[in-house]
């Protein structure tokens, strides 16, 4: 077979170094810089393989491949691209490509992949690709971190491989997890999500495979678990590695038949679901301290996707700061914008939370800033609120001595009541707070619910009832 290439690339250096590393290892190449040129020598020669921009002056490489592929069916292609998101990625996977590669990208591994890509083709070891993908569920960020895990997602979602996404608290687990049902062969079967940990262990048996009625005291009618609610879908396992040890020993059970029993039943049930487990936990060290089954970990962790923390995609957090104010202002907060200040001081942030902290602290700046341009200078005093454990950077009402002096002090002077002393202490101290915080947001009830906890409804009744007017207690500030 040739081991001539076809290179489509509109960037001179760009084409001229993957030129070189190609020839190198004794590939010739055939280059163009659009799609016509690309047309026109593909009607000239036979290419043993073709590696392609996505954006070229012609029109876009992607969708234009349809016709390649049904004229040249058997020749891999490898696609190259600058537009870095997940959609790109599921977008080059639908075209049945060999490999995708995110610029800028590691050369040697793109040689590596052309030899396998070309050696594949000669023994024909290549599966057909599925006809189609549903439209993309975006991940945001463009960082070579989350390229990486682009590029997991893609290659599982023409299976039904078990994977296993591990990451901090707050990276976007279970977003992966939907991302992999939408865009994989099971988009038209149910999502179910499950967190194991929050289940009573008592329960967990009964919640993940159902029970029959009468199975215990309690079950008054049968009861279909996660694993069957999730038939022809997807079934997500969140916090896997806080499960107890006796529940991970059933589950084991489960995925090696592939069947399950409702609890006080004799039918076996076939399992026809993907699992899809997360974790925030490393789980190597539970398996050594006997806290997770080793057997277990390797059935779960077929295919693992490791999410990076923000703090190693810094690069990305000005998308999705930008991402999550038009989500807020969707939903019906204020439209704001960031100021280049905004965004250096976000971008220097730990993040400890990860993406949900940053989601969060975004949702709470559109709904409380005073200008449409968000700037450092509103976003500090809420990053000190954060690390200081004061909500919302609204300033205490009293050190915890002075208020302690002030319940002993209500206390003397109002005898409690037996069966009336919780109402009349709220009552007592919930006119000063909500005064308070009306003061600190200048009468504004919007903040002020959010701020407290509360609902805004709930709010202005209370104040209603209690007799407070906004504006006077904003005044009175």
């Amino acid at each position: 077979m040739t081991r001539t290439v076809l290179l489509v690339e509109d960037d001179a250096s760009i084409a001229t170094v993957i030129t070189a590393a190609l020839n190198a290892e004794g590939y010739a190449v055939a280059h163009s810089d659009t799609i016509a040129g690309r047309d026109r020598l593909l009607g000239e020669r036979k290419f043993a393989l073709m590696l392609t921009d996505v954006v070229l002056d012609d029109g876009d490489g992607i969708a234009t491949l349809t016709d390649v592929r049904e004229r040249f069916p058997h020749m891999p292609v490898i696609i190259l691209s600058a537009q870095n998101t997940l959609d790109t990625a599921v977008r080059a996977s639908d075209t049945g490509a060999f490999e995708y590669f995110p610029k800028p990208f590691d050369l040697d591994e793109l040689v590596l992949a052309v030899g396998q890509a070309i050696e594949q083709a000669r023994s024909g070891d290549r599966d057909d690709p599925a006809d189609d993908v549903p439209q993309g569920l975006p991940l945001v960020g463009r960082s070579a971190a989350m390229q990486a895990v682009y590029r997991m997602i893609t290659r599982v979602l023409r299976n039904d491989l078990t994977v296993l996404i591990l990451g901090e608290s707050g990276t976007g687990k279970e977003l992966v997890a939907e991302a992999i049902h939408q865009l994989g062969n099971r988009a038209a079967g149910p999502f179910v999500a499950v967190n194991t940990a929050a289940i009573p262990h008592d329960l967990i048996e009964s919640e993940l495979f159902g029970h029959e009625k009468g199975a215990f005291t309690g079950a008054i009618a049968r009861r279909v678990g996660k694993f069957e609610q999730a038939c022809g879908g997807t079934l997500f396992l969140d916090e896997i590695g806080d499960m107890p040890i006796e529940a991970q020993t059933r589950l084991l059970r489960a995925l090696q038949s592939g069947r399950i029993r409702r609890v006080g039943g004799a039918e076996e049930i076939r399992l026809d679901c993907r699992i899809i487990a997360a974790t925030n936990r490393d789980l190597l060290p539970m398996i050594a301290a006997g806290q997770f089954r080793e057997d277990l970990y390797y059935r779960l962790a077929v295919v693992p996707i490791e999410l990076p923390p923000l703090r190693d995609r810094a690069d990305d957090i000005e998308a999705l700061a930008r991402h999550f104010l038009a989500a807020a202002a969707s939903e019906g907060l204020p439209r704001r914008t960031l100021s280049p200040a905004a965004v250096a001081l976000l971008a220097r942030q730990p993040w400890r939370g990860n993406v949900r902290e940053l989601r969060n602290l975004i949702y709470r700046l559109a709904l409380m800033a005073r200008d449409e341009t968000i700037d450092a200078h509103a976003i500090e005093p809420m990053l000190n609120g954060e690390t200081t454990g004061q909500p919302l950077a609204v300033a205490a009402p009293a050190s915890h001595g002075a208020l302690d002096a002030a319940l002993d002090q209500w206390l003397a002077a109002n005898p409690p009541v037996p069966g009336q002393l919780y109402d009349a202490a709220l009552a007592a101290f919930e006119r000063p707070l909500f005064r308070h915080v009306l003061a600190q947001t200048g009468g504004n009830q919007l903040r002020a619910a959010q701020i407290l906890g509360i609902n805004r409804n709930t709010l202005r009744k209370r104040l209603s009832d209690l007799g407070i007017h906004p504006e006077e207690a904003a005044v009175r500030a």
